[in-house]
C-alpha cells in the first residue's frame, strides 16, 4: 500500500488492492486529517459503493473525500470487470458479484490496524445503495448502513418492455458468444441525446445522467458507458431489497432528492424507509435531483452533514 497522506483540501486516497473472488480490485483508501499510525489508534470505517456505469473516482469518490474529512477511514473502490479492476468478460454487472465485492471490502478492512472493526459501515449511491442494503442483510459486520438516491437496479431494469422478450436475447447473445463470436456489449445511456427539447426528452434524470457520466462535469475516462449484454439476465432477475423487512437489523439512513425522474430515486427511498423495520431516518433534499446529489456541492454537503451525523450515532 503506498503511503496514505492529507493536505489542505482533504484526504488524499492511497491506492490500494484487494481480492474479491479471485480478481484485484483497484480501490482507494482515504485516512481522516492528521492521521499518525504511530498514534496506534483505531478509526471507524466506510466502504463505499459506486454507481452502475460508475468508477471509484466519480461520486464515491466524492462522497469518500467528505467523509474522510469528517474522521473516517474510507474504501472507495471499482467494481470487480469494471474501472481499474481486474476480472473477465469486460462491463460485467453481475449483482452477486457487485454484493461479494462489498464483503471482500470489509475482508480488507478488517486487515488494516488503524480500524476499529467493530465500527465498519457501508455508503453507496444509486444502484451501490441498492448493492449496499442487499450486503448488509447478510453482512453483520456492516454495522451501520447509508443509501444515497438509493436504486433497486433490478426493479429499474424490469422496469419497461418485455423481460422475456430481453432474456430470449442475452440467451442469442450469449450462444453466439459461445460460438466465437465478439463479446457482445450495450450502452448504459445513450451516447447523445442532442437537444433534450428537440427529442422530446423531458425525464430530468435520463437528461442529467447523460450530463453526469458523458460530459466534463463527472465523466472519467474508465467510466466508458459499455455494459456486458449478459449482465441483463442477472440484473433483470435481481431484488436489491429482498427480505428487508426480516434480515436488516442495522441502522439505516436513506437520502433521496424531491425532484424525480424515471430512475425512482425518491419513491425507492419512501419505499425501503417504510419496509426498514430497524432504525432509520429518511433525508429528502428539497430542490436535489438524482444526480445534484451526485456532486453539486450544496445538496452533496447537506447529505455528508446528515450522514457524517448518523455514522457517529451509530460507529
Amino acid at each position: 500500500m503506498d503511503t496514505v497522506r492529507t493536505d489542505t483540501t482533504g484526504p488524499v486516497p492511497a491506492p490500494v488492492t484487494f481480492d474479491s473472488r479471485g480478481v484485484a480490485l483497484a480501490a482507494h483508501l482515504r485516512v481522516p486529517p492528521g492521521f499518525d499510525t504511530a498514534e496506534g489508534r483505531r478509526h471507524p470505517a466506510l466502504v463505499c459503493v459506486h454507481p452502475g456505469n460508475g468508477v471509484k473516482e466519480q461520486t464515491a469518490g466524492v462522497y469518500a473525500r467528505h467523509l474522510a474529512a469528517r474522521g473516517y477511514v474510507t474504501l472507495a473502490f471499482d467494481a470487480s470487470h469494471q474501472g481499474a479492476s481486474g476480472g473477465e468478460p469486460r462491463h460485467l454487472e453481475e449483482p452477486a458479484t457487485r454484493v461479494e465485492d462489498i464483503r471482500s471490502a470489509v475482508d480488507f478492512l478488517t486487515t488494516l490496524p488503524f480500524v476499529d472493526e467493530e465500527r465498519i459501515g457501508v455508503l453507496g449511491v444509486c444502484a451501490g445503495g441498492g448493492y449496499a442494503v442487499n450486503a448488509a442483510l447478510t453482512e453483520r459486520r456492516l454495522r451501520a448502513v447509508g443509501t444515497v438516491v438509493p436504486v433497486n437496479i433490478g426493479r429499474a431494469r424490469r422496469a419497461g418492455g418485455s423481460v422475456a422478450e430481453r432474456l430470449a436475447e442475452v440467451g442469442n447473445r450469449r450462444t453466439a458468444e459461445a460460438r466465437g463470436g465478439a463479446p457482445s456489449l450495450t450502452t448504459w445511456l445513450p451516447e447523445d441525446l442532442g437537444d433534450p427539447a428537440e427529442a422530446g426528452v423531458t425525464d430530468v434524470d435520463l437528461i442529467e445522467a447523460v450530463d453526469y457520466y458523458l460530459t466534463p462535469r463527472g465523466g472519467h475516462e474508465r467510466s466508458v458507458n459499455r455494459l456486458a449484454h449478459r449482465s441483463i439476465a442477472s440484473m433483470l432477475a435481481f431484488d436489491a431489497f429482498h427480505l428487508v423487512e426480516e434480515l436488516l437489523t442495522q441502522p439505516l439512513q436513506i437520502v433521496v432528492g424531491d425532484r424525480t425522474g424515471s430512475f425512482g430515486s425518491c419513491r425507492e427511498g419512501r419505499e425501503l424507509f417504510a419496509r426498514a423495520r430497524g432504525p432509520k431516518d429518511l433525508l429528502v433534499v428539497e430542490g436535489a435531483s438524482h444526480y445534484d446529489l451526485y456532486d453539486r456541492p450544496a445538496y452533496v454537503g447537506r447529505a455528508v452533514e446528515t450522514l457524517a451525523a448518523f455514522y457517529a450515532k451509530h460507529l
